[in-house]
């Protein structure tokens, strides 16, 4: 692995990636003064063995992918190309495994059945003995080892109490939160320890300038950010969010000393006026549904909160360019001229 570890330390493609770190900080900051709109999509490593079996293998080999085909993606004038390896197992269904659901996987995806054991009863887990968690410790530990200093290392989903406890227990607990707040919050605030506790276990094993957290490759935010989904948002009032939900949003971004983003892709805009008050809450991302309501969370937003937009056929480049004249706008799409603003 000596080639390999060479070129993942090339002190050259470390310095493009910080290159483009800072202009992304700045952006962060409050600097748009070059004029042209910031754009990044980055790729993805890939391995070849099982990752569920064999995660220090799958790393090794993601690593070696990266050397070999992909470490030069990096070296880009006109957009960030982020290289990643992101250990994703069990998809969004990752911490519900961790909680106790059956978690399986069918028809190219994974699913969980819903617990059966009573809302307000949910336990922590013993984070020590988890197999699922302590596979995603060893793919962490063995990036460290042998990753050298250049790649970044995605999260797998830790997503957020709202959207864990409604794969938990689907739509009861929805009805939970409306007829009995205090026994539906038992739970949310049980989940929220959990996520919490595992992005402290990580921050503890990957270097910061190279953590980053799900979908790293495209949400990709300045070192010292972290990230929750807030797709089931939609599904509740501004009131329930803002009362139930919103502050144990916030204990989770507060891990990080910057906050962080929130991933949206539905229609959440009953929320802005709550997403604005949250204090650790920097960016939100838009993609599908979502980013079609740009134009409400550009002009309702702080403004010292990001905007990542994946474009699409109801909010094109051009459109979101328009709208918000590149402030506060990370495109999250490869480009191949420059957009200017």
């Amino acid at each position: 692995m000596s080639a390999i570890r060479e070129i993942l330390d090339d002190e050259s493609l470390i310095a493009k990636r910080d290159f483009w770190f800072e202009k992304l900080s700045d952006l962060f900051r409050g600097k748009y003064a070059d004029g042209k709109a910031f754009a990044l999509n980055g790729v993805l490593a890939v391995g070849k063995s099982d990752p569920y079996r064999e995660p220090e293998k799958w790393v090794e080999e993601c690593l070696i992918d990266i050397a070999e085909n992909k470490a030069t993606a990096i070296l880009n004038d006109k957009m960030f190309v982020p290289v990643c390896v992101e250990y994703g197992i069990y998809g969004v269904h990752y911490i519900d495994k961790i909680l106790g659901a059956d978690v399986y996987f069918q028809d190219g995806q994974w699913y969980n059945r819903y617990l059966t054991t009573p809302i307000g009863e949910l336990k922590e887990p013993d984070l020590d003995h988890d197999e699922t968690f302590q596979l995603s410790v060893r793919a962490a530990k063995k990036f460290v080892e042998a990753g050298g200093k250049f790649p970044l290392f995605g999260l797998p989903t830790i997503a957020s109490a709202l959207n864990i406890a409604v794969n938990l227990y689907g739509q009861e607990i929805l009805m939970e939160m409306i007829a009995d707040p205090e026994n539906a919050r038992k739970d949310l605030e049980t989940i929220t320890r959990t996520l919490v506790k595992i992005h402290k276990a990580f921050r503890g094993i990957i270097p910061q300038r190279q953590l980053q957290p799900v979908i790293s490759w495209n949400r990709t935010q300045p070192p010292g950010y972290g990230q929750i989904c807030g797709c089931t948002t939609q599904l509740i009032s501004q009131d329930l969010y803002r009362e139930l939900i919103s502050d144990l949003d916030e204990a989770v971004l507060g891990v990080y000393e910057n906050g962080g983003m929130i991933h949206l892709c539905g229609s959440h805009t009953q929320h802005i006026p709550t997403f604005r008050s949250m204090k650790t809450l920097k960016a939100v991302q838009l993609n599908d549904r979502a980013a079609e309501d740009l134009e409400a969370y550009f002009n309702g937003l702080r403004e010292d909160q990001i905007i990542y937009v994946n474009p699409c056929a109801g909010m094109p480049i051009e459109k979101a360019l328009k709208i918000t004249k590149g402030k506060r706008l990370v495109i999250a799409e490869t480009i191949t001229g420059e957009y200017r603003i």
